[in-house]
C-alpha cells in the first residue's frame, strides 16, 4: 500500500499541468498513465523517416518572453522550458460557390482589421466593435474577481452591460445584433471548429476569448511538436520529486465510507491519496467507481451532457518541399458554405476541413527536401457507418483520405498524391482506442446551450459533489483545447495545493 498527497490520473495536458503544479509546491505526487508515453493527444509518432504531430494545429494564449500570456506564464512558473515558434498569419479561409471568398487573415488587431476590410469593404468598424467587446468582458471579469465572485448586480448592469450580453448570448446572436455583413461574419467565425460547436450555439464570450487570443498574440507551436510540451512538464515533475508510472491504467477509484475519494487501483495495487485529480472524463471515472458512492446529481449531469466532436485526420509525409509543391500557407480552412451551421451539417460532404503544412512554421519539421501535411475533418463517433465490418475499415479510411486529398489538389492546383511517401489515417475509432474517450471525442463534453463555459464556471462547485476529487482537461469547465486543458490542470493543482498547504 502506498500513500501520496496527490494522485493524478492521466498524463494528458491537464494531468501534466496539475502534477507539475503540485510537485513544484512540494506535495508528494503520483501521476498514472495507461500508455507508455505521456501527453495523450500531445505527443508524436513516427512513420518511416517522418515524425508526425497527432492533433495540435497551434496554441493560443502563449505570448512571448517579452509579452507572456497565460500559457507562457504557466510553463514558466513551474520551470518548464519550451522552444516556441510563431506564426503571424492566423488563417486562410476558402469558401467555394457564388458567394464564396478567399481571405487570408493576419494576426494583431490592425493587420486583422485591414485583412478583413480588403475582402469586405466597409466592415472594419463593425469588426472592431465586435473584437473590442472582449476588452469590455475582460474588464468585467476583473471586477468580478476583485469582488471574489460576488459582484454588485447594479454595477454589472450599469457598467458591464456588454459583458452580460456576451455571456448570455450565442456568437451568432451578437454578430447579428451588430448587423455584421454576412461575408464578414462568416470570415470572423472561421475558427468555430477549434471549439467544436457552430456559432449559433457557441457562447459569444467563449468564442471571442479564443479569437482575440490568437489575434493579439499570434499562434505558437513547440519546435519539437507537442511531445516537447509533454516532456518539459514531465521533466518538472521528476525534478521536483514527483513519480510517474506508465503502463498503469487506473481500473478503479477507491472511496471512504463517507463517500470521499481515497485513492485508486492501478495494476492491481491500491494507491491512496489525500486528493485525486482526474484527467479522465467523468463518464469513465463513474464507470470505474462504486455506483453507490457517486452522488445522484453528478450522474444526472454526466448523462445530460452531449459528447463533443471528434475528427478524422490524414497525416502525410511528402517527398518534396512546400516550395516545390506550390504550398504557400500554413493553415487553410476549406468549405462549401461560409455559414458555420451549414459547415457542420454538411461535414460528411466537404462541408468543412482544415489543411496544415507544418514546415511553413517549423522548416525542419521533416527531413531536408520533404514536408509534412495533415488534413483534419470534423466528425462524430456516430458518423462512422454502423454497418462497417472490421475487414472494410481500412478501405473506409483510404477512401476518405483520397476523397479529401483529391479535392484539395483540384482546389489549389497542386499535386500531392504522387509525392506521398508516408501516410497514416486516424478516425474517431482511433481516438476512442487511444484516448479511451466515449465515441472517440477529443472535445470532451459539448460546450453549448446550458452547458456552455460560462454556466460551467458558475456552477463548478455544485457540479462536482465528490469530495477530494477534481477534474481537469478538455472535458473540464473550459472545454476543449490544449490551452484550456493546461489552464484547468494548473487550476486544479493550485486548488489542491491551497487546500493541503493553506493559502488563498
Amino acid at each position: 500500500m502506498s500513500n501520496y498527497d496527490v494522485i493524478v490520473v492521466g498524463a494528458g495536458n491537464g494531468g501534466l499541468a496539475a502534477a507539475a503544479v503540485t510537485t513544484k509546491a512540494g506535495l508528494k505526487t503520483l501521476l498514472l498513465e495507461k500508455h507508455n508515453l505521456p501527453g495523450g493527444c500531445a505527443t508524436s509518432f513516427r512513420r518511416g523517416r517522418f515524425e508526425f504531430e497527432p492533433s495540435l494545429h497551434e496554441l493560443c494564449g502563449v505570448g512571448t518572453k517579452e509579452k507572456p500570456d497565460n500559457i507562457y506564464k504557466l510553463f514558466d512558473s513551474v520551470g518548464a522550458e519550451v522552444d516556441w515558434r510563431y506564426e503571424d498569419t492566423m488563417y486562410r479561409t476558402i469558401v467555394r460557390g457564388e458567394n464564396g471568398y478567399d481571405a487570408t487573415l493576419k494576426a494583431y488587431r490592425e493587420p486583422f482589421y485591414d485583412s478583413i476590410e480588403a475582402v469586405v469593404p466597409g466592415c472594419r468598424e463593425k469588426v472592431k466593435t465586435f473584437i473590442e467587446l472582449n476588452d469590455k468582458c475582460d474588464a468585467a471579469l476583473d471586477y468580478v474577481a476583485k469582488k471574489n465572485g460576488n459582484p454588485n448586480p447594479i454595477v454589472m448592469v450599469l457598467k458591464h452591460a456588454d459583458f452580460m450580453r456576451c455571456a448570455s448570448h450565442s456568437t451568432e446572436e451578437v454578430l447579428n445584433a451588430l448587423e455584421m455583413p454576412e461575408k464578414a461574419k462568416n470570415i470572423l467565425t472561421t475558427y468555430w471548429g477549434y471549439l467544436g460547436v457552430p456559432t449559433d450555439e457557441l457562447n459569444c464570450l467563449h468564442f471571442l476569448s479564443m479569437l482575440t487570443s490568437y489575434m493579439d498574440n499570434g499562434a505558437a507551436m513547440p519546435h519539437l511538436r507537442s511531445h516537447e510540451l509533454s516532456l518539459s512538464l514531465c521533466d518538472v515533475i521528476i525534478k521536483n520529486g514527483g513519480e510517474i508510472r506508465y503502463n498503469s491504467e487506473v481500473t478503479e477509484f477507491l472511496f471512504n465510507d463517507d463517500g470521499t475519494v481515497a485513492g485508486v487501483i492501478a495494476n492491481g495495487e491500491k494507491l491512496y491519496a489525500k486528493e485525486v485529480i482526474s484527467n479522465v472524463i467523468a463518464d469513465n471515472v463513474f464507470a470505474r467507481s462504486d455506483a453507490k458512492k457517486i452522488p445522484e446529481r453528478d450522474v444526472k449531469l454526466a448523462n445530460a451532457r452531449t459528447f463533443g466532436m471528434s475528427v478524422a485526420t490524414i497525416y502525410l509525409g511528402l517527398d518534396a518541399t512546400p516550395e516545390e509543391l506550390g504550398i504557400k500557407d500554413y493553415t487553410v480552412f476549406v468549405a462549401n458554405d461560409g455559414n458555420a451551421r451549414a459547415q457542420d451539417d454538411n461535414r460528411l460532404d466537404y462541408g468543412f476541413y482544415i489543411v496544415n503544412c507544418l514546415n511553413k512554421v517549423i522548416p525542419d519539421a521533416s527531413p531536408e527536401g520533404t514536408c509534412q501535411m495533415f488534413f483534419t475533418m470534423p466528425l462524430y463517433g456516430s458518423d462512422i457507418p454502423k454497418d462497417i465490418k472490421p475487414e472494410d475499415y481500412k478501405k473506409y479510411k483510404n477512401d476518405l483520405a483520397e476523397k479529401y486529398i483529391r479535392d484539395y489538389e483540384q482546389l489549389m492546383g497542386i499535386n500531392i498524391m504522387e509525392h506521398i511517401e508516408e501516410i497514416s489515417i486516424a478516425t474517431p475509432v482511433t481516438f476512442a482506442r487511444y484516448l479511451g474517450s466515449p465515441e472517440g471525442t477529443i472535445y470532451g463534453y459539448r460546450t453549448s446551450g446550458w452547458d456552455n463555459v460560462i454556466m460551467r464556471n458558475q456552477s463548478q462547485v455544485k457540479d462536482n459533489g465528490i469530495k477530494n476529487l477534481r477534474f481537469c482537461g478538455g472535458h473540464g469547465i473550459m472545454g476543449d483545447g490544449y490551452s484550456s486543458a493546461y489552464t484547468t490542470g494548473a487550476e486544479a493543482g493550485h486548488r489542491v495545493v491551497n487546500k493541503l498547504k493553506g493559502g488563498k
